[in-house]
């Protein structure tokens, strides 16, 4: 396969003021395309910046290069983030409402509640608990079905974690086959989280089939989690992925990132929601940690 890489420029705007920018930025990408918000999200996580208000990418293209990106081994960092930061107006699902985010009280409105050289910014966010990268429990499809609140914590932190690679569009157990899946985080690589936010995301996007998620059922998975808009097929009513997952309470995490950065050695996988009750999907900060 020729290697593909996208060249970019950016523009960064801070929510305490200033700006960054830059020229001519090359990444490796898996597949054909990237979408911006995917590529807004690599410059915010590679880079570490904070406080970030906006993300422009600007002269986009693509080149055939071979990627740079060097073997990581036992040598690269040992943390990667897994998740699409969520931001104001951001489109996950069509359809859904977009986040709003603004804040509740300024710095300057804080200095009134407290001492001198003393203030706070306190932020508020409005938005449907399927915004972003987000984990569904049995509640979100069965009303008897534990909640956000009732999420067995060992299904989601520090649990092994295994990547199964597909470049099928229905994943039907064959993708598993010689996959030791028992206890495992079970996490399904197809690259199309680089079609994040772009309006062809949604539709003909890779799904896991219902024998696919039965064959995670009877193997045992702790966890199972895509990097795709759905782990389910979206063009009809039915979401037997759903179904049969859910309701053998095994938890699922959709919209994952980056899953190409986690390198080929024994990893665990992190996706903690807020312990909401009477909910039964929320964002969480998906994580994959190795040594």
């Amino acid at each position: 396969m020729t290697d593909r890489r996208v060249v970019f420029d950016f523009a960064v705007t801070f929510a305490n003021g200033g700006g960054l920018q830059g020229q001519e930025f090359r990444l490796d990408i898996d597949g054909e395309e990237i979408a911006d918000d995917t590529l807004a999200a690599y410059i915010v996580e590679d880079l570490r910046l904070l406080m970030v208000s906006n993300v422009e990418i600007l002269n986009k293209r693509y080149i055939t290069e071979t990627h740079k990106r060097r073997d990581v081994g036992h040598q690269g960092p040992t943390v990667v983030a897994l998740s699409h930061p969520i931001r104001d107006g951001m489109v996950t699902y069509p359809g859904l409402p977009e986040p709003r985010v603004y804040t509740h009280m300024t710095r300057e409105a804080s200095q009134d509640h407290y001492a001198a050289g003393t203030d706070f910014h306190i932020g508020s966010i409005d938005m449907v608990a399927n915004t972003g990268t987000y984990l569904d429990t049995p509640f979100h499809r069965y009303p008897g079905g534990f909640d956000l609140a009732g999420l067995p914590l060992d299904r989601v932190v520090a649990v092994p974690g295994v990547v199964v690679d597909t470049t099928d569009r229905a994943i039907g157990p064959e993708a598993f086959t010689d996959v030791e899946t028992w206890g495992r985080a079970v996490l399904i690589r197809t690259g199309w989280d680089r079609h994040f936010g772009a309006p062809d995301y949604v539709g003909n996007h890779p799904h896991l089939t219902e024998a696919g998620a039965q064959r995670l059922v009877d193997g045992g998975a702790a966890v199972v989690g895509i990097d795709s808009a759905n782990i389910d097929a979206t063009e009809s009513g039915e979401r037997p992925a759903h179904t049969v997952l859910l309701g053998a309470g095994i938890p699922i995490v959709e919209h994952l990132a980056r899953l190409h950065q986690i390198p080929d050695v024994p990893f665990e996988f992190f996706a903690i929601p807020a312990p909401v009750v009477g909910m039964g999907s929320f964002p969480v900060r998906a994580v994959a940690r190795w040594t």
